[in-house]
């Protein structure tokens, strides 16, 4: 028996479904890798494309549809020459052209002109690694690019994961003025941001190349270009070599759930096909997204796919990957009106067996090629074994993305009363999560900020942010966002069970919301960036919000094995508001209530001394200084037996302020 059954006695019934799962991924892995490795079958990216080589330039396509292919360019006048013909090798649908040294340059633009029966289309082929868009004619091309290998001057990087502290950002909207960011300025300007802030690991969105910039870079055209629009190759690179010097991880919102349904930019229909890598019939197109649905099913897409997770690995260096849009992966509604209330909505005929079989390999690859590479699921379904070992019967993520907890947080803003709020509603949120998966817990990402939708800043606060935002002129409900704005992030980073995310500008709540440059806005970049002269400037309120995320992450951080020690639930009152628990010897003491502060409020601790080591109601952090931070709080050992490990704790605890404490244990004569 699987142990991803052992560990759950309710999958019991499901048993067949779950090794038939196994079984499945498991009979491919061997299938695909004959003799070998899956990492030694995933190197299409080292064939297919265009090469430099001993002999020439070699450039090489699946295109098994086609009856016949050129490569056209700078260097044929855009017109067809026999010099850049292809030729069939093989039964398998693959198409060659070897070329002299000097029939191409670095720099040059070319497309491959591919003929089918009944027709013909310029195409960028599937495998190139560079590709950018004419600034007049805004017309995609790939590009020659025959530069120097990068010297990576870190080797073997290993990501910090105790805990996992992700900040995630977008390269082109990380600066301030109203355009483009590159690599470059991410790297000079933005790293160095999220070292001093605390975090050790950025997730960058949007590296694979795609057409539509206001797609946020989910709809992707060429799974193998890093987006051109932000800089070359080689600044990536040295953007993710010095991040790694910096002891920062660096992974890839990988898209692997669907493709742009552009067929001139993309793979809908390369040579002729519009099913060579996608779906047939009405799995062809995501009806929600617009997009095409690859075809999991067959090992040429597979080879594609597991081939572009190993590329980043290799030739970037990127510590792994958080993959997106894996609910529409997993069924065949996409996970759309579906109820998941138990576990028969699981195994019940609407999972899509082959897309499971593809992201189990993909975790076996991945960690194959690298041992320490980080994988997280987006998903939102509960899809029991998602981040349990492969081994064990589950699908090898090491972190599932826990996408319950901003929905609550937004939930209770927007629909409670702050009297209403629940610790008991607010502590099963954060701890509701299956005991052999590790989550990643959040307050908001990029989602809840994107057009249509609003930062927990901006929904606490709205437009008193413009007028009431100056340290001097601040109002009540300035007050009341600021202190909840960290109590929450308080809240959710104190209870992780893996690892810890923000996005961007959160932290030290960025106003208003992204929206990036289209035809309704005028294409305007007013909302694709972010604003960091709001948190430098001294005077007014958001430093405070990102000196406090600061100090949380850093006291977080210094409980040796934060992850790895139990979270203690120590009390819950719906009541008074008043939520507390424990992490090693962190005591964090929360009070949601709005009104009332409490004195001498008693909770039952383990015996010891306790010092305030963070406290939301501090004056550093915009808070009104209401407690003695100096005090050492001691243990009331009255009413319990004299070998009892228990006392009582009493404390003044002010309305909406939330304290960590740390514990000093009574040394035992």
């Amino acid at each position: 028996m699987l142990n991803l059954i052992k560990n759950d006695s309710w999958l019991a019934p499901y048993a067949d479904a779950i090794d038939g799962r196994h079984k499945h991924a498991m009979d491919k892995a061997a299938e695909l890798s004959g003799s070998e490795t899956l990492a030694d079958f995933a190197q299409g990216y080292r064939y297919f494309g265009l090469h430099k080589t001993s002999e020439g330039w070699v450039f090489r396509e699946w295109a098994p549809n086609a009856t016949d292919v050129f490569l056209i360019g700078d260097f044929s006048n855009w017109q067809e020459n026999d010099m850049f013909r292809l030729n069939r090798i093989g039964n398998n649908g693959v198409w060659q052209v070897v070329m002299p040294d000097n029939a191409v340059k670095n720099g040059q633009f070319y497309k491959m002109r591919v003929f089918w029966q009944g027709g013909k289309g310029d195409r960028i082929p599937a495998w190139c690694t560079r590709v950018v868009q004419d600034p007049v004619t805004k017309i995609f091309s790939a590009q020659v690019w025959d530069e120097p290998e990068y010297d990576f001057k870190v080797q073997n990087f290993v990501p910090e994961r105790s805990p996992l502290l992700i900040y995630e950002s977008h390269v082109g909207m990380a600066q301030e003025y109203e355009g483009v960011g590159s690599y470059v300025e991410f790297e000079e300007r933005i790293l160095p941001r999220i070292k001093k802030a605390g975090y050790n690991c950025v997730q960058i969105m949007a590296i694979q190349e795609h057409p539509y910039y206001g797609s946020f870079g989910y709809h992707v055209s060429s799974f193998f270009a890093p987006s051109s629009r932000f800089g070359t190759p080689a600044e990536l690179k040295h953007m993710i070599d010095t991040a790694h010097a910096m002891g920062v991880a660096v992974i890839m919102d990988i898209v692997h759930s669907h493709a742009v349904k552009n067929t001139d930019e993309g793979l809908g229909l390369l040579c002729g096909d519009p099913y060579q890598y996608f779906m047939k019939g009405g799995r062809h197109e995501h009806n929600a997204w617009g997009s095409l649905c690859f075809d999991y099913g067959k090992n040429q897409v597979l080879h594609f796919l597991l081939s572009n997770c190993r590329y980043w690995l290799e030739e970037f260096k990127f510590d792994g990957f958080r993959f997106d849009g894996v609910t529409s992966m997993l069924y065949y509604s996409h996970g759309l009106n579906e109820n998941f209330t138990s576990y028969s909505d699981y195994f019940n005929g609407h999972q899509d067996d082959d897309a499971i079989c593809y992201l189990t390999l993909a975790n076996m690859l991945i960690h194959q090629v690298n041992p320490n590479a980080i994988t997280i699921a987006e998903e939102v379904s509960g899809m029991p074994g998602l981040a349990a070992p492969v081994a064990d019967g589950g699908y090898g993520f090491d972190y599932r993305m826990a996408m319950n907890i901003p929905d609550y947080w937004i939930k209770i803003i927007k629909e409670k009363k702050d009297e209403e709020w629940s610790p008991a509603g607010i502590w099963w949120e954060l701890t509701n999560h299956r005991s052999d998966e590790k989550t990643i817990s959040y307050a908001e990402s990029h989602d809840q900020a994107l057009v249509g939708d609003k930062t927990i800043s901006f929904r606490l606060m709205d437009s008193d942010m413009y007028w009431h935002f100056k340290k001097d002129c601040v109002n009540f409900t300035v007050e009341r966002g600021i202190a909840l704005h960290k109590m929450i992030r308080l809240a959710t980073l104190g209870t992780i069970n893996g690892g810890y995310l923000n996005f961007m500008g959160n932290e030290f709540g960025h106003p208003e919301w992204i929206d990036f440059p289209r035809q309704e806005n005028g294409w305007s970049h007013k909302y694709a960036r972010r604003q960091w002269s709001l948190v430098d400037n001294r005077d007014l309120c958001y430093h405070w919000l990102a000196d406090f995320d600061a100090a949380m992450i850093r006291i977080v951080t210094s409980q040796k094995d934060f992850v790895q020690t139990p979270v203690q639930e120590i009390w819950k009152h719906d009541n008074d508001q008043i939520l507390a628990f424990m992490r090693g010897d962190l005591l964090f003491v929360l009070n949601f209530n709005p009104v009332k502060s409490f004195t001498e409020y008693g909770i039952v601790v383990p015996k010891g001394s306790y010092s305030v080591v963070l406290d939301s109601d501090s004056a550093s952090f915009g808070g009104q200084d209401r407690n003695d931070d100096s005090i050492v709080h001691y243990t009331d050992s009255y009413g319990f037996p004299d070998k009892s490990n228990q006392g009582r704790l009493f404390l003044y605890i002010p309305a909406r302020t939330a304290f960590i404490f740390r514990m000093h244990r009574f040394c035992r004569s």
